[in-house]
């Protein structure tokens, strides 16, 4: 029988409910147990398709095509194991298929309210892994803090859900801040105080609590937390910073975070937790033999989690490499034709990120002029790798004023064209190309070499694509399409010869990075940039 872990948050946002999570699941992963994690976001947005990377983070993309929260992206690095789109729900998803179903007449003669029928599809939602998946545990993060009025729905679905459950197939890890205050020199144990109260309120007893903190938590805190809170002693679990977040999972297995987990379950320990290779990734990621800069071209680079999984997946193709990675964030809106050498030189490598719209495209394009003329290694990712093409044919192929249809739609030279099947979609939420797709990698190429095999699978996230009426144009002056859709021979990867590299991707190969498996296109990228620093 499916266990189910609810995993809420106290007194502020941000406090890393997600690393958390993903941190537990990975220890008891190592244990044995099959685990996944689920994301309820309180935002009425159907998805996190249409939010601003700004205001939301990145959108992460699952293999199924689903648009979700960039914490599936943690979850999918710490346990190598793909999600879907039953692994992030939000208030919008709820709403819509209870009134969707009061529409057909699921409820004649009913009048439909929060509770019952609200609280029920959330707690559908909740079993849906546990019944349909292959899991022993399902852990399920509540978006944002105890208190929020979006969030109440959800904190009493897991009340009922507990309830019908029964004692130990469920619980419930509260993560609170203990502030330190510099002026009295001591960490401060009512905030958590209050939290927890307030969720007794809701009518919730937490089972552990995960205290976020900047200095060691001491015994006497502990019992005063574990007293006041009504939790046992060793429930009181000490999260402190970490200079990675790689380190957690560690830091939760010093704690004994897993073992009080699977006790309040009664659930085995199985085996000892098998973090070898987990160790191993750190040592590497901490002792780096040598250091690299990349430069990030984008337009949201303000923002961090804008490119979250991006900066991820250096991270694990860095440790993969032995080598430090320094990502300098460019922003592309102000990069110019004058300032081009001065914002680029000294770097051993340049990521075009992706993104939409026109705002700082030219910067971008002027980026890939800078490296393709001065064989400085290049990614390119979907919209980066549209902007390679585009900077190829107006400089290379003299086809001057060439642009993408998205951005132009006059341009007399519509090297980007949009999808044939994306013409006649005027929704904007959950309608592009989206999810895994086949792609086809021509032999000898440098894109076969990386991947060391010819048939992939890759995710996408767009709606533009290479317009095949200039294929051969641009295959005759150098730049070959590599990588090619089965079905409907869309040009998934382009690679300039006679460059040290220079590759770009229509897919988002950092959705697929993990600590386990550092995706190839980084890792080679990494090695790329390496060489060209030992070289200059």
């Amino acid at each position: 029988m499916t266990k189910y872990i609810f995993v809420t948050g106290g007194v502020t946002s941000s406090l890393g409910k997600g690393i958390i999570s993903a941190s537990l699941a990975k220890l008891l992963q190592a244990r044995g147990y099959r685990v996944t994690i689920q994301k309820f976001d309180p935002y009425i947005n159907i998805d996190p398709g249409t939010l601003n990377p700004y205001e939301h983070g990145e959108c992460y993309v699952t293999e199924d095509g689903a648009e979700t929260d960039l914490d599936l992206g943690h979850y999918e690095r710490f346990l190598n194991t793909p999600t879907s789109k039953a692994n992030n729900i939000t208030t919008g998803r709820i709403y819509q298929n209870v009134i969707n179903r009061e529409r057909e007449g699921a409820f004649l003669g009913k009048t439909v309210q929060v509770v019952p029928h609200i609280t029920d599809e959330i707690k559908r939602n909740i079993r849906i892994l546990g019944e349909t998946g292959d899991y022993d545990i399902v852990i399920t993060e509540i978006g944002g803090t105890v208190g929020d009025i979006e969030s109440l729905p959800f904190i009493e679905a897991v009340r009922q859900f507990r309830w019908e459950k029964g004692q130990h197939d469920s619980l419930v890890i509260h993560l609170t801040l203990v502030p330190f205050l510099a002026a009295a020199g001591e960490l401060k144990t009512k905030p958590t105080q209050h939290s927890v109260k307030m969720l007794l309120e809701y009518g919730i007893q937490p089972d552990i609590l995960v205290c976020r903190t900047e200095h060691h938590i001491n015994m006497d805190i502990r019992k005063k937390l574990a007293l006041f809170c009504n939790v046992n002693i060793n429930a009181v679990i000490e999260s402190i910073d970490a200079s990675t977040i790689y380190d957690v999972p560690l830091l939760m297995l010093k704690e004994q975070l897993d073992k009080t987990v699977l006790s309040k379950l009664k659930l085995p320990s199985k085996q000892d937790p098998d973090l070898e290779r987990w160790k191993i990734f750190l040592g590497k990621l901490k002792n780096p033999t040598a250091e690299i800069r990349i430069g990030l071209v984008g337009k949201y680079v303000e923002l961090p989690d804008a490119y979250k999984s991006i900066t991820e997946s250096f991270i694990h193709a860095g440790a993969q490499n032995e080598c430090k990675v320094r990502v300098e964030c460019i922003h592309s809106e102000q990069l110019t034709p004058e300032n081009a050498v001065e914002k680029l030189k000294g770097l051993h490598g340049v990521l075009v990120a992706p993104g939409f719209g026109q705002r700082g495209i030219e910067g971008k394009i002027e980026a890939i002029r800078y490296v393709r003329e001065n064989n400085i290694p290049f990614f390119g990712i979907c919209l980066g790798m549209q902007c390679a093409v585009v900077e190829f044919g107006r400089n290379v192929l003299g086809l001057k004023d060439a642009h993408s249809v998205e951005m132009n739609p006059e341009t007399p030279y519509p090297v980007i064209n949009m999808m044939e099947d994306q013409k006649k979609i005027t929704a904007k939420g959950g309608t592009m190309r989206l999810g895994a797709y086949a792609c086809d990698l021509r032999k000898n190429s440098k894109a076969a070499a990386i991947y060391g095999k010819q048939h992939i699978s890759e995710r996408h996230r767009h709606r533009y694509e290479f317009n095949n009426d200039y294929l051969k144009q641009y295959e005759n002056a150098g730049l070959i399409p590599s990588g090619i859709n089965p079905e409907n021979n869309l040009v998934e990867i382009v690679e300039l010869k006679n460059h040290p590299f220079f590759v770009g991707a229509q897919f988002h190969p950092e959705l697929k990075s993990t600590v386990a498996n550092p995706h190839p296109l980084f890792v080679n990228f990494v090695a790329a940039a390496l060489a060209f620093a030992r070289k200059n």
